[in-house]
């Protein structure tokens, strides 16, 4: 019992691959780490791992402890889960990431029971890749990625799917004769010349839309760019142009009023949403208990027929109207 630590920092330093990101999910040093790993290679008087210039490789030896170990791990922390008064504070936060918009306006609304609880949370904004990497080295304990992760260091699955609508301020699609037939308009010709705000100068989210339901490629400079999609969401509330949106994102805002989906279509572009993690994080009670909220209230929220975010009213003037 009295080489449990090491035993730890082992399978720490076999899920993250390198003993700095094994030494930040431990909470501790990195000359800790090593000297626990060195110790335990004392201790059994065999090599556990090769060392190189990019971190290490476990031995067969070593996949072979940390495949009969993980799981017993994982039973403890989970037994000892809520064990005396003060359990929860010698966990570390938990760190996710994802992208800015679903952290803000779904996830950190759904963690505040976990939160009132005394589970730390640290959120992370930010792109899939830059986050899974972060994710690979120990910086971060869970992701939600917006592209299927690829590579043995991680693991993870499909979480939702969210699908994206066509959206402009009621005064701007009227101004524009968007809102005037009772059919979609007939093409991608009715939007030409119109505003984009997008996401980026590459009309990521646009061009994928215009694809899909149009068949067109589009090749436009948008009229507003901004990494927010919640910006994106205000801009076309208050009537500056045309934008394309996560259902979950604009559903209070089409409910109220405060934009109008210019193009219905039973056909709308989707994309999947996956949940990330490293191996061996089921060692943590409370990064378990995240992942429950991510990998159910968080669905059903983004889900199409989820419930409403907080409801988004018409300004008293939008532009156009």
């Amino acid at each position: 019992m009295s080489d449990l630590g090491l035993w730890r920092a082992f399978l720490a330093v076999h899920a993250t691959g390198t003993l700095s990101a094994a030494a930040r999910t431990m909470g501790i040093t990195q000359p800790a780490v090593s000297a626990q790993l060195q110790n335990l290679e004392r201790l059994l008087g065999e090599r556990l791992f090769e060392r190189t210039a990019r971190g290490v490789v476990p031995t067969a030896r070593a996949a072979e402890l940390a495949a009969r170990l993980a799981g017993p791990f994982d039973a403890v922390a989970a037994a000892l889960t809520g064990v005396g008064p003060d359990a929860s504070s010698f966990e570390s936060p938990v760190r996710v990431g994802g992208p800015a918009e679903l952290l803000a306006e779904v996830v950190a609304p759904l963690l505040a029971p976990l939160v009132a609880d005394g589970v730390r949370v640290h959120l992370v904004p930010g792109l899939p890749g830059p986050l899974v990497e972060l994710l690979r080295t120990g910086g971060l304990d869970l992701v939600i990625a917006s592209e299927r992760p690829r590579g043995r260091a991680v693991v993870g699955g499909p979480l939702v799917d969210e699908t994206f609508v066509l959206v402009a301020s009621p005064g701007f699609a009227e101004q524009h004769g968007l809102a005037a037939s009772t059919s979609p308009p007939a093409g991608a010709e009715a939007f030409a010349g119109l505003p984009l705000l997008a996401y980026a100068h590459d009309v990521p989210i646009l061009r994928r839309f215009w694809r899909h339901v149009f068949g067109v490629r589009l090749e436009r400079d948008p009229a507003l760019t901004l990494p927010d999609l919640r910006a994106l969401r205000d801009a076309a509330v208050a009537g500056a142009g045309v934008t394309v949106l996560p259902s979950y994102l604009c559903r209070a805002a089409l409910d109220g009023g405060a934009l109008l989906d210019v193009h219905p279509t039973d056909d709308p572009p989707i994309n999947t949403l996956h949940l990330v993690r490293r191996p061996g994080s089921a060692t943590r009670s409370h990064v378990e208990r995240v992942r429950g909220i991510l990998t159910d209230p968080v669905v059903a929220t983004v889900a199409d027929d989820g419930p409403r975010l907080s409801p988004v009213s018409a300004p008293a003037a939008t532009l156009g109207a």
